[in-house]
């Protein structure tokens, strides 16, 4: 039986590209949210969820921080994924002939200098594969998408203009999450371990958390905060660092982290994703 891993958007999404990419071997199945995603590999209809957790350019996606804890799944691995935008049209529409072209908003101002040298109007759509498929169903030659070439692949529209994107550097970052975690050390380019906590209530309680990985020599690669329960008060902290929680440095530093701290959840250990340093 063939394994699926789900991701949120329509077929041709840069989350199905991914998919693509990372597991080529398993079906890909469209869900309409994250939560619809996450669903499906808790309900078993899919293996895996291919969830994007940040932008290069935009920074962290809405909702995602605030999904994970809850999520009842695990993350065992993670996916770098550059995002080329293309100008997709109708077979044998050419570049002069395209007057409008639709997209999400982030894509939108991606392409503001490609677009503003071809005298080509910005058209909101709810998303990228979602746009190349209204292209397609409209059957307008004026009207163009800004999408991936998957999408272009999958509604029969030509890419026009390839990598059109200002920047060229786009890159987002996607965990894989699985019902049951991996603790296993593997991979060829160290281990990921991420967790979520809450410092407890006293004095420069951050400052004393985290000085146990400097100390330690453990590198944390991101650190965020965010609110939660809806109270200014109450803040929980994201963090990946490098390493695994039986690496004596590292497990040197999470009891530290455990003294300052109301609560600690590790939500996975994986293996670092090759293109990592090379995305940085």
């Amino acid at each position: 039986m063939t394994k699926r891993i789900a991701f949120q958007g329509e077929p041709g999404a840069y989350s199905h590209q991914a998919c693509r990419e990372t597991y080529p071997d398993m079906e890909a199945l469209p869900c309409r949210t994250f939560e619809d995603a996450i669903a499906a590999v808790r309900d078993g209809a899919a293996q895996l969820a291919m969830l994007p957790i940040e932008n290069s350019t935009f920074g962290r996606v809405a909702d995602i921080h605030h999904l994970l804890p809850q999520s009842g799944l695990h993350i065992v691995g993670e996916a770098f994924v550059r995002v080329h935008i293309n100008l997709l049209a109708l077979p044998g529409v050419r570049l002069d002939q395209v007057e409008s072209a639709m997209s999400h908003t982030m894509l939108l101002g991606q392409c503001r200098a490609f677009l503003e040298r071809h005298g080509i109007r910005r058209v909101t759509g709810a998303d990228t594969a979602g746009s190349a498929r209204q292209v397609a169903e409209a059957d307008v030659p004026e009207m163009a998408a800004l999408a991936s070439e998957l999408a272009g692949e999958i509604y029969g529209l030509d890419v026009i203009a390839r990598h059109i994107e200002d920047q060229g550097t786009n890159t987002t970052r996607f965990l894989v999450m699985a019902p049951e975690p991996d603790f296993s050390p593997r991979g060829a380019d160290g281990m990921m371990t991420t967790f979520v906590f809450q410092v407890r209530n006293i004095p420069a309680a951050l400052y004393k958390a985290l000085g146990g990985f400097a100390t330690n020599g453990v590198n944390m690669t991101k650190l965020e905060s965010y609110m939660v329960n809806g109270s200014f008060t109450a803040t929980q902290f994201y963090a990946d660092i490098e390493g695994h929680p039986e690496d004596p440095a590292v497990a040197r530093a999470l009891d530290e982290l455990d003294y300052f701290t109301s609560d600690v959840t590790i939500l996975g250990v994986y293996p670092a994703d090759p293109k990592r340093h090379a995305a940085g």
